[in-house]
């Protein structure tokens, strides 16, 4: 199909995955609104801690429609795909590389942490814990977030442990400031085509005349349960969906061998929003785990973010082709 696009290529991913640990050390809101994007490199060891520059180019690139998934200022492969999506987007050489052209293009004046007062509203609708088990999950009433840092982790598409270091003192009680990355609102267009690419794991959503309106880190499938192949098409979306649990339909979950309903809420199996598909039981959807986006696979679905998925959701309607390839190469337009 001529308007089936630019695929980002695996050389790209090389950088390894760090995964914050829950004692990250505190982190000054200047240092990221002062850092430099262009002092990253990819020669520099992966931090262990967030990085000030990192956390700064995760919202830069964020804002500019490429996704960088969770915003924890961790280098890894997500970055890399968001970094080769912006070059994409804008027409430039994809090498993701963050180049001069790259970090000018990307640069701006506004802040990148600003601060937030909790609100009543953000204390509420909370509940203690997620049970693990499905059968568990279906005596809920909802499955809602777990505290108020939580909650506003996913509303700035911060991971919680950036969220503690910005505020390593706070109780997130209702009238108290906090620290905040400030992502931008979602994009806006109608999308035409949709690329699930399962071996770079990316979504990427093309508009009518071919332009790339915005890519997405995502988990595509597993070993076990691959995800559907060729061209499907969206059906329709539901938000905030209950979700059908059927073993003999889907997949066993530990020893649940009955039909279960698990209860709407950002925690449940596919979070806050799903896409549903022409192809039956499959669609791309939202997650209670953002960190482990294109960390670990799924059960054939694609999985993104909670924000990354609503947004999607935003701009497309019944009858958007989606496609799924499986290339680690540009293919051209």
């Amino acid at each position: 199909m001529s308007s089936m696009k630019t695929a980002l290529p695996m050389s790209l991913l090389a950088l390894a995955i760090s995964v914050g640990g829950a004692a990250a050390r505190e982190l000054r809101p200047e240092a990221i609104n002062t850092a430099s994007i262009a002092s990253i490199g990819a020669e520099k060891p992966a931090p262990a801690d967030p990085d000030p520059a990192i956390v700064r180019l995760q919202v830069l690139l964020d804002r500019a429609g490429a996704s960088p998934g969770v915003i924890d200022g961790l280098s890894g492969e997500n970055v890399n795909k968001a970094v080769a999506g912006f070059e994409a987007m804008n027409d430039l050489p994809v090498d993701g590389r963050l180049d001069a052209e790259v970090v000018s293009r990307l640069e701006g004046n506004a802040p990148i942490v600003e601060s937030y007062v909790v609100s009543a509203d953000d204390a509420k609708g909370l509940v203690d814990k997620i049970p693990e088990d499905y059968s568990e999950k279906a005596k809920m009433q909802s499955l809602g977030y777990t505290s108020v840092a939580e909650k506003l982790s996913e509303r700035f598409h911060m991971g919680i442990d950036l969220v503690n270091a910005l505020n390593p003192t706070s109780q997130f009680a209702p009238g108290d400031t906090v620290w905040v990355v400030t992502p931008g609102p979602p994009r806006e267009g109608k999308v035409k085509t949709i690329e699930a690419n399962k071996k770079t794991g990316q979504v990427l959503a093309f508009a009518g005349d071919g332009s790339l309106l915005a890519v997405y880190p995502a988990t595509i499938g597993s070993e076990d349960n691959p995800a559907p192949s060729g061209k499907h098409k969206v059906k329709g979306v539901a938000r905030m969906p209950v979700y059908r649990y059927d073993p003999k339909r889907n997949f066993k979950q530990g020893k649940n061998d009955k039909v279960l309903t698990i209860p709407k809420g950002p925690n449940g199996p596919v979070g806050t929003v799903w896409i549903d598909l022409t192809e039956p039981t499959y669609g791309i959807h939202g997650t209670p785990e953002p960190k482990l986006i294109d960390k670990v696979g799924s059960h054939g679905c694609v999985r993104l973010t909670n924000w990354d998925a609503e947004e999607l959701a935003g701009m497309v309607k019944p009858g958007v082709l989606v496609d799924f390839v499986n290339r680690s190469s540009a293919t051209p337009k």
